[in-house]
């Protein structure tokens, strides 16, 4: 693997990062309403499974995978050059769910690639060499973000700094592909991984390298998604929930729902309130090195704690820092920057409790011989409580922004509460024990689509 490479893949990942805020930014700048907005990150991860299991089916049976890569990331950038040239919110909101359909599609191709030509001793290296490229590149998009309208409003007229902005990020995709079409590995069909056993393998691989900006920013991983949801049998694992998993996964729909519903009208909110998009991207930015900064403390905690205190602690932090951003904002916009800023940054950290800790969970309470497809199962509760969120949010929204992060910060509530009832994660085998952490190497789950259940 070239650094050439890895500078392609980083590149199209600033697109992505940046597009991931932009495009919401821009149907609020169209008047859209709260509802509209709740629509835009529903459709968002709705899109994000059917198309990484399609493109990671038809990737299984090509003789040459690069293509798939090639016009994933030229889609991207078509769409980004696409959209600043709609008016109508509803072309918008289409638009953007075909975006998001190309960047989860790209996942599960891109990780076939870089194992296929490798022996699975590199595969870790290789993956988590991936990762941090593709987060350094997220990351970029969203500071790209926060200070272009301080450059662009130097250069460019008022109204055509956004728009300008899309085609930036869309030059960066571009660009992405003429050099990935150089440097992409070059893999015979006579590699290719096929096998289940190499299968589970990367599932979790991936789940244990992902904790970056990027998996604290773009929630929903629809890689992650496709590899651990491979080979699941949904009679089989539906006979191996009891009472405790049971509660845990209801909880789950809970939590993720209820901070899909808040990240789904937030955007619109910030705007009203007056934090200009260059603000607004650096809110988010904070948000996400919030979490991508205690992902490794998270996982010591966990280790020497009760579970079910950590999670229901950070949950119930959470559920009241979600509707504590209206009383926040109220103090004046030079004052409520900043201490927007931190109460961002602390939901951010509350994200990191939840993805380590809600993992060793599961990994804790399934049956040994279902704990793969039981984490699975979890990735996809994540996008569907995106899904859920998103619409709920937006339609709360409509009554007022406080009335919708009460309802975020009690769905988060509710999940808290069923957390703490559980019985069967006591301490009495604690996460730090040498079988617990052969489990949990396999666990983390940042569901949802561009920053709707963080």
């Amino acid at each position: 693997m070239t650094d050439r490479w890895l500078v392609a893949w980083g590149l199209g990942s600033v697109a992505f990062g940046g597009a991931s805020l932009l495009v919401p930014l821009y149907i609020v700048l169209l008047g859209a309403s709260p509802v509209q907005l709740g629509v835009l990150a529903a459709t968002a991860a709705i899109v994000g499974a059917p198309g990484a299991i399609a493109f990671g089916r038809l990737a299984n049976r090509v003789d040459s995978r690069r293509p798939l890569v090639l016009v994933t990331l030229i889609g991207v950038s078509a769409s980004l050059v696409v959209i600043p040239l709609l008016s109508s919110i509803t072309a918008v909101i289409v638009a953007n769910a075909v975006l998001w359909l190309f960047v989860s599609s790209v996942g599960p191709v891109l990780t076939m690639l870089v194992v296929d030509d490798a022996p699975e001793s590199r595969w870790s290296e290789r993956i988590g060499l991936v990762n941090k490229y593709q987060g350094y590149g997220w990351a970029g998009g969203l500071v790209l973000g926060t200070v272009w309208p301080f450059v662009g409003s130097r250069l460019l007229a008022a109204d055509a700094v956004t728009r300008t902005l899309f085609w930036v990020l869309a030059a960066c995709a571009g660009v992405s592909a003429v050099l990935a079409a150089r440097t992409l590995p070059r893999p015979a069909p006579s590699d290719h991984v096929t096998d289940d056993r190499a299968v589970r393998r990367i599932g979790r691989l991936l789940t244990s390298s992902g904790r970056g900006i990027k998996g604290a920013t773009f929630v929903f991983a629809p890689n992650r998604l496709y590899w651990t949801t491979r080979g699941i049998d949904p009679r089989r694992l539906a006979t191996r929930f009891d009472p405790a998993l049971t509660t845990y996964f209801v909880a789950g729909l809970f939590f993720f729902t209820g901070s899909a519903a808040f990240w789904a009208p937030l955007p619109l909110f910030l705007t009203d309130v007056g934090f200009d998009s260059g603000q607004v991207f650096g809110l988010y930015l904070a948000s996400s090195l919030g979490s991508a900064v205690c992902y490794e403390g998270a996982g010591s905690l966990s280790a020497r704690y009760d579970l079910r205190h950590l999670q229901g602690g950070v949950l119930a932090a959470r559920a009241v820092l979600f509707p504590s951003i209206v009383a926040i904002t109220g103090l004046g916009v030079s004052v409520a920057f900043g201490t927007a800023g931190l109460a961002l940054a602390l939901v951010g950290v509350t994200w990191a409790g939840i993805a380590v800790v809600g993992t060793a969970i599961v990994t804790r309470l399934a049956p040994p011989s279902v704990r793969g497809e039981m984490l699975g199962g979890y990735v996809a509760l994540g996008a569907v409580g995106g899904g859920l969120g998103g619409v709920l949010g937006g339609w709360v929204a409509t009554l007022g922004y406080l009335a919708a992060f009460v309802v975020a910060g009690g769905l988060v509530s509710i999940g808290a509460l069923l957390v703490l009832s559980l019985e069967a994660i006591s301490p009495s085998d604690p996460v730090g024990s040498p079988s617990a952490s052969r489990a949990t190497e396999s666990v983390e789950s940042d569901a949802a689509p561009p920053d709707t259940t963080r």
